[in-house]
């Protein structure tokens, strides 16, 4: 008689925060662990805009998943998305980069797979104004940016050299003021006595939120300071106002009053608003789990969906007590499921306790020397914020090469104001239709 018995199927679907520490959480245990992602990179998202400002290049903030997970010999990853989840027999679809279709069993599904941009109903809008939630997204703002100084260098009039030199950002989150300073600092400092037509100090940023504040979740004190600051550097903040209409050559806008107005800029980015990609339907439409307008699941304390152990929910796709779309909450919701998954293989029969997220802060960087800080209580900002924001994100670079080979990039931005991963590759034309694609999940 064959004793042997297999181990437990675990299939994770996404490779970002909550889906690597989930596969992390399983080490030594006796299961079988598949993560599929429609990359084959994990990406440390909140640092995108530094390479799409060319601080950093996309190496530093982004590694292979199987170079990530080679040393947890009972892991394996897999390079498809993730396209439909059969509750009842337990298995998920999934699409290979040539279009052929498989399946996996499971005995355990952890859905990680967060969020992407959301255009609020108005899909058309991408294809002017890209995210800011992959690495694509990240290299096609870097050569908008860079390449929006160089056509207006040829520009034959100052009305189109205006226009190129006009970048408008939408969404007044830490994305949307990060972008806004670097952009601020690119034209002052990097790019200062390179041209010889224009003055690349002119540039104008424009940063349009729909609320009445930048940087609302990080409460009134912090918001006024980060509002103050962006003025300070030349960013005119338009608060109170909704984009209705774009196109190539700019955007029409409305404010609280009603009032519509129209402004040139030939660079949008788009950093307002998030959703569930169409795979989050999938688990939620077969075990009832109600979606909020986003699309996030609804979970129950422990993760899992209402009569469905084997199911965890994490990271930005999961709906629970109101937690932010966070790269931490998504870290420790990871971290949580995949050690419910350890504990239910060894045999463990206490009732787990309910998943408790420990908020070790916020931190926006606005731009050298200020950045603002929310660690319970205390709310930093000016010099010590930038001081303290220097070191959080370096704990968190995956692998070692990541953390040294960021810290120089670093200390060279901040030294010289210089940034040394501005290459980019022509558009030939000009741009085109961008296709809505899923973000990279947390």
């Amino acid at each position: 008689m064959d004793d042997h018995v297999a181990p437990r199927r675990v299939v994770i679907i996404g490779g970002g925060f909550a889906g690597l520490f989930a596969a992390r959480a399983l080490p030594h245990s006796p299961v079988a662990v598949t993560v599929v992602d429609r990359r084959a990179h994990h990406l440390f998202q909140p640092l995108l805009y530094q390479c799409a400002s060319g601080i950093l290049s996309e190496g530093q903030i982004a590694q292979p998943l199987r170079k990530v997970l080679r040393r947890h010999h009972n892991a394996d990853c897999l390079l498809a998305e993730a396209t439909d989840i059969d509750v009842r027999a337990r298995l998920v679809h999934a699409r290979r980069p040539d279009g052929s279709a498989f399946a996996l069993p499971y005995d355990d599904l952890i859905v990680a797979v967060g969020m992407r941009q959301s255009y609020v109903g108005h899909d058309e809008f991408a294809a002017y104004a890209p995210g800011m939630k992959t690495l694509d997204d990240a290299l096609d703002i870097r050569r908008r940016l860079y390449e929006a100084f160089e056509m207006a260098e040829t520009a034959e009039d100052a009305e189109e050299r205006q226009q190129w030199l006009t970048f408008a950002l939408v969404g007044g989150g830490p994305t949307g003021v990060e972008l806004a300073g670097r952009i601020r600092e690119i034209a002052g400092h990097t790019l200062d006595r390179e041209f010889r037509t224009i003055d690349s100090e002119r540039a104008r940023v424009l940063l349009f939120e729909g609320s009445d504040e930048v940087l609302g979740a990080f409460g009134p004190p912090l918001a006024r300071r980060a509002a103050r600051t962006l003025r300070d550097l030349g960013v005119e903040l338009h608060l109170g106002t909704i984009v209705t209409d774009m196109d190539a050559h700019g955007r029409t806008v409305r404010d609280h009053a009603g009032t519509v107005s129209r402004f040139t800029a030939r660079t949008v980015l788009w950093t307002a608003g998030v959703e569930a990609p169409p795979i989050a339907a999938a688990p939620a439409r077969a075990t009832g789990a109600e979606q909020d307008r986003a699309g996030r699941i609804a979970v129950q304390p422990d993760l899992t969906l209402a009569g469905h152990p084997e199911i965890r929910v994490t990271g930005d796709v999961m709906s629970l007590n109101r937690l932010p779309g966070l790269a931490e909450v998504a870290v420790q919701s990871g971290a949580y499921a995949g050690r419910a998954v350890r504990h239910a293989v060894e045999g463990r029969t206490k009732q787990p306790k309910p998943f408790r997220y420990r908020d070790l802060g916020s931190a926006a960087y606005i731009c050298r020397g200020r950045a603002v800080v929310k660690v319970g209580p205390p709310h930093l900002s000016g010099a010590l914020g930038w001081f303290v924001r220097l070191f959080i994100h370096p704990a968190f670079l995956t692998g070692f090469r990541s953390r040294l080979g960021a810290v120089p990039s670093w200390a060279v931005t901040f030294a010289t104001g210089a940034r040394r991963e501005r290459a980019f590759v022509s558009s030939e034309g000009g741009a085109e239709p961008r296709r809505q694609e899923p973000s990279r999940p947390s």
